[in-house]
Formats: C-alpha cells, sequence, structure tokens
C-alpha cells in the first residue's frame, strides 16, 4: 500500500511528466501557423480576382490587378477582420495585368501590350485618365506572351520582363528581353535571355531580380539577377541585338546545347547564370512574385531576404542572397504553404504583413480556389530556422535564428547534403544530373550558438547543394521548423 505521503508526491511526478510530454508533443506539432497566420480575404462576387499585381497607395488603399485586365481598390486593407475590407472597382479594359506602380498621383500599370498610366480627376473613385507610357515591344495572340513589370527603381524606372511568345522563340520584337521604361517613356534595353518569367523585384540594394521557369535552356526554375548589360540564359531573344548595338553591344555567343552552367559562363562572358535554382517539384513548380523584407523586424527575423511565390504549389519560398566575387548566390528555404490559389503577386505592407494574390486559370494549383488573396503576419513568436546559408572555402556555415543545442549541431549526423546540378540545354527542363553524396567530416559550433560551420570531405563548384538538418535541435529541445535548405554554389569563396 502506498503510504500517505507517497500519494502526493506521486502525483505530482505524474503532472510533471505529464507536462514534459505535453511539452514534447507540442515542440512536435509546431506549424507554421504557429508563427505566420493566414488571414484570407473574401471575394466580392462580382469580381474575377486572378491576381496580376499589388500595389499600396499613398493613403493606405491596396490596388489589385487582374488578370482579367481590372483593377480593383480596397480601402482598408490592414482591417483586422479581412471580412470587414471594402472594395471597388477602379477600372477595367486593360489586358492581363501583371505589374503595378505608383507614383504623383498617377498608377502606372504593366500588361500585356505597353505601360499605361491612369488616374482618377473626378475624385469619384473611378479612373478616367488613361495614357500610354510604353509599347515598344510586339505582341501577338499567344496566351504565353506576358509582360511582368517592376515598381520604379532609384533612377525612376519601371523594369519589364517579356516572356517569349512560346518555349522556344518568338517573330516578336523585344521578346525574350528584360527593358526598362525610362520617365520620359523611352526604351532602355538591358538584358536579353528571358524565357517564361513569373515575377521581378529588387533587393534591399536596388538591383533587380526575376523569376524565370523550367523549360528550354532552363533546367528547372530559378531567381536570376538582371545585370544590365548581361544575357541570363534563353538564347531565342538574341535576334533582337541589332536594335540594342547602343546599349548592349555585340550579340553573345550562343550556349552549347547540353553543357553546364558555369562552363558556359566561363566561355561566354556576358551570361549570368541563376543566382539561386529552385529544385523542380521540391521546391514548387512554377516561381512567381518577389518581395523584399525592407520592414526593419516587423516580419521576424528574416529582414533584408527576398520571398518568392510559387504558383503551382501554393508557396511562398524564402531567399538568402549574397555576392562572391561580384556575383549573386544563395540558398532557398521553404517558408509557408496554404494559400488560397496559385502565389502570383506578393507585396509587403507598412505593418510588415505579406499580401499573397492567387490565381489558377490556365496554371493548376495546389490550392484549389480559382483566384484569392490571402495576408500573412506575424505572431511575434520567432521560429527555429536557419536564417542564413553561406558559403565558405570548404562547405556552408548556417546561421540561425534560435541558439543550437552544441550537442546535437556539432554531429556530423545531424547534417545529410546532397549535390546536383541540371544540364544546361535546348530541350524542355532536365533532371538532377552529376549527383554526388557530400559528407561533414567537422561541424564546429560558435560560442554564441548561433551559427554552425560545416566542412564538407568535398566542394564542387557549379552544384545545388541539398540540405537536411533533422537531427539539429535548438537550445530549447525545438526541431527545426523546416529543415530543407537548397544552396546554389556557382563560385566557391576564396576565403
Amino acid at each position: 500500500m502506498t503510504s500517505p505521503i507517497a500519494r502526493p508526491l506521486f502525483s505530482l511526478l505524474l503532472a510533471v511528466l505529464g507536462l514534459l510530454a505535453s511539452a514534447n508533443t507540442s515542440f512536435a506539432q509546431q506549424t507554421e501557423d504557429d508563427y505566420y497566420p493566414l488571414k484570407k480575404f473574401p471575394i466580392p462576387e462580382e469580381a474575377y480576382l486572378e491576381a496580376g499585381a499589388i500595389e499600396f497607395l499613398p493613403g493606405g488603399q491596396l490596388a489589385y490587378g487582374t488578370r482579367r485586365g481590372e483593377i480593383w481598390i480596397i480601402e482598408n486593407p490592414l482591417v483586422s477582420n479581412p471580412a470587414e475590407a471594402k472594395w471597388k472597382r477602379f477600372a477595367h479594359g486593360l489586358h492581363e495585368i501583371l505589374g503595378l506602380a505608383y507614383r504623383d498621383s498617377w498608377l502606372y500599370v504593366t500588361h500585356r501590350c505597353e505601360v499605361s498610366r491612369l488616374k482618377d480627376t473626378s475624385g469619384d473613385g473611378i479612373a478616367d485618365e488613361f495614357e500610354t507610357v510604353n509599347d515598344s515591344w510586339g505582341i501577338g495572340g499567344d496566351y504565353h506572351e506576358y509582360a511582368f513589370g517592376s515598381k520604379f527603381d532609384r533612377d525612376g524606372n519601371i523594369w519589364v520582363v517579356l516572356c517569349l511568345t512560346g518555349s522556344f522563340g518568338s517573330d516578336n520584337k523585344y521578346r525574350g528581353w528584360c527593358l526598362r521604361v525610362s520617365p520620359d517613356g523611352t526604351t532602355i534595353p538591358t538584358c536579353s535571355g528571358i524565357r517564361s518569367p513569373g515575377g521581378i523585384g529588387a533587393n534591399h540594394k536596388g538591383d533587380m531580380f526575376y523569376t524565370d521557369n523550367q523549360g528550354p535552356w532552363n533546367g528547372t526554375c530559378g531567381l536570376k539577377h538582371l545585370k544590365p548589360g548581361k544575357f541570363v540564359g534563353h538564347p531565342a531573344g538574341n535576334r533582337w541585338y541589332d536594335l540594342a548595338k547602343k546599349e548592349m553591344g555585340p550579340r553573345p555567343q550562343d550556349p552549347k546545347d547540353g553543357s553546364r552552367f558555369m562552363t558556359e559562363a566561363a566561355r561566354i562572358p556576358e551570361y549570368e547564370p541563376a543566382a539561386i535554382l529552385f529544385p523542380y517539384s521540391k521546391m514548387g513548380k512554377s516561381a512567381a512574385g518577389i518581395a523584399c523584407d525592407v520592414s526593419a523586424g516587423k516580419f521576424g527575423p528574416f529582414t533584408n531576404q527576398l520571398f518568392v511565390g510559387d504558383q503551382s504549389d501554393s508557396t511562398i519560398m524564402r531567399c538568402y542572397l549574397e555576392e562572391i566575387d561580384g556575383h549573386y548566390q544563395g540558398a532557398c528555404f521553404p517558408y509557408r504553404a496554404g494559400f488560397g490559389s496559385g502565389a502570383l503577386a506578393v507585396e509587403f505592407a507598412s505593418d510588415g504583413s505579406l499580401f499573397v494574390g492567387g490565381t489558377n486559370r490556365g496554371w493548376g494549383s495546389r490550392g484549389p480556389d480559382p483566384y484569392s488573396l490571402d495576408r500573412v503576419t506575424w505572431t511575434g513568436q520567432i521560429p527555429f530556422e536557419i536564417l542564413n546559408m553561406e558559403a565558405t572555402p570548404a562547405g556552408f556555415r548556417l546561421t540561425f535564428t534560435q541558439p543550437v543545442d552544441a550537442t546535437t549541431a556539432a554531429d556530423p549526423a545531424s547534417y545529410d547534403f546532397l549535390a546536383y546540378t541540371y544540364i544546361y540545354q535546348g530541350a524542355y527542363g532536365s533532371p538532377e544530373v552529376d549527383t554526388s553524396v557530400p559528407k561533414v567530416t567537422q561541424a564546429t559550433v560558435a560560442n554564441c550558438g548561433l551559427s554552425v560551420e560545416l566542412t564538407l570531405d568535398k566542394l564542387v563548384a557549379d552544384r545545388v547543394y541539398e540540405l537536411h538538418s533533422r537531427g539539429l535541435r535548438s537550445e530549447k529541445n525545438l526541431p527545426l521548423l523546416h529543415p530543407e535548405a537548397y544552396y546554389t554554389l556557382n563560385r566557391i569563396p576564396a576565403r
């Protein structure tokens, strides 16, 4: 028989064990919702909000451009309950809007045929003045001729990336190019080699990037730096170099079919390979809109990183970039899933929340809705994540959002790598090739507990290094919310 004294002690022990079990269960069951919940906006019945572009206006309203050529204004987009948001149609009759930017009372619209600008002069909330700013590119009847437009850059230019007419080429002027449209409407040819863009945006330094999608000369989707004068991969548009000799110089050599990215970069000085490759299926199938977190911490610990949509998987990815020898490269990480439709348009609000517009017409998506608008907010709780993944001469340095457990972090068995690349070829897409399984020979934990330096038995450039850190735990015994990372190692740093 248990003594009267032992009974309360035994009950206390059971209670403590129960709390520990509950805590461990809660650790194991952490979800993205615990840190970055979604608020879904009800869509008015009369609106077909197939997302194309989002822009915030000076008064706090949100302008929402659609693929059906309409612009809707949400008067109170930051309202706590999205059902209370007020919608009004501002304009219609445009052609597949894929870019919005505001300046000096004008709303600039990049759509299939041109960059236009429009405004409301009567004060009734409906656009009544429309002007063409630039229409210097060609257009046909093919559904594939997307034109994605940026926000204004530091010089007041809008950057436009023009999809080819089809996957393999185009007879329409400047298809397969990036053009800048200057404040006075002048065309500035900027880069060649575009295939099928899904979005365009600048990083915190003002350097412009776009997403290109798997297909000919694109083994998988990627994030590419639009450095003026560069060729970014698909040679079909190079036929228009005769129109751009002043800005671009002579036409570059065509890439060799069946080669590798960095092999061709060494042979073709103008060629700028993707800064980040998004492994197909693992990180989505249709890379889309780009937004940079410049909220100075309002959105959590990921300041100055890029957030990139994937239309097919209805997800947002997170991208860390660094410069090696004057060229961008870096890592992508899973960030958030569960959007209502294909995540195409992304934009940060003044309060640091992220708005994501979705569409799936013509592009199937994991999100089941034909169109959607979701808002991602931060709860203030910091998830245990890989914050940065940087290349070193012998491997990689991982920085975390929380201190790591020294034992699991110092154990090479906590980390599994796979390395591979893609064939640079004119055929559609590519399998993973040149595959190897690098081993971590040493894991050195920094004294602060916030970073780990991984030494690999062999490091080879021109590879994607896929990392799984499932054995790692935080100082509080948390697993990583997302243990996967994918680093595109174009160049190995000297130090």
